[in-house]
């Protein structure tokens, strides 16, 4: 069983991308300053609404993989605990680390940014689509989280981290840590 609290954390994050605060309704009432004007304001916030939903969702290359953002030059990924060879008991907290990039929510395209990805007991994904989400397995930190919590079944796990772009793309070249092997004790 894997514990964790992202969806609250991916919620709050994107309340802060988007500039509302937890909790907050925005309300208003339009005035219509010419007949006609009202509908075609909303005509052409569809449209625009329908223009960023398309744009957010990424572009293909011919080969139908996504397109990767950049990564700059010296970008390391990493986990700052627990340590390669560690013994540890549940629950694990996992903190990640990062150099040279900043962290962003899914979904807000900033150069030089992403959010992470724990991977746990498995290889690294194919690098030019979204990381899959694998409960147990590919876990997502959409909110721009640096740390969870899980519980891991007794015995020997893998941790890997990779960095994902605003679509959940690693970036090019991949952004990506060390494997660590961790013991889960009793």
């Amino acid at each position: 069983m894997i514990r964790f609290d992202s969806m609250a954390e991916a919620d709050d994050g994107r309340r802060r991308a988007s500039g509302t605060r937890a909790g907050a309704i925005r309300s208003g009432r339009r005035r219509q300053l010419l007949p006609g004007l009202a509908s075609a304001a909303s005509l052409l916030g569809g449209l625009l609404a329908f223009a960023l939903a398309a744009g957010a969702a990424g572009t293909a290359s011919a080969d139908g993989s996504a397109t990767r953002a950049p990564a700059p030059e010296g970008a390391e990924l990493y986990i700052i605990s627990p340590g390669d060879g560690d013994t540890v008991s549940n629950p694990v907290t996992v903190r990640f680390g990062l150099r040279g990039m900043g962290v962003a929510p899914a979904g807000v395209e900033r150069p030089g940014t992403g959010h992470h990805h724990l991977l746990i007991d498995t290889e690294l994904p194919a690098v030019d689509e979204p990381l899959p989400s694998i409960p147990g397995k590919v876990l997502h930190f959409g909110g721009g989280q640096t740390e969870t919590t899980l519980e891991l079944p007794p015995g020997r796990h893998t941790l890997q981290l990779v960095l994902g772009d605003h679509n959940h793309v690693p970036h090019d070249p991949p952004v990506v840590s060390k494997r660590i092997t961790i013991t889960v004790e009793e």
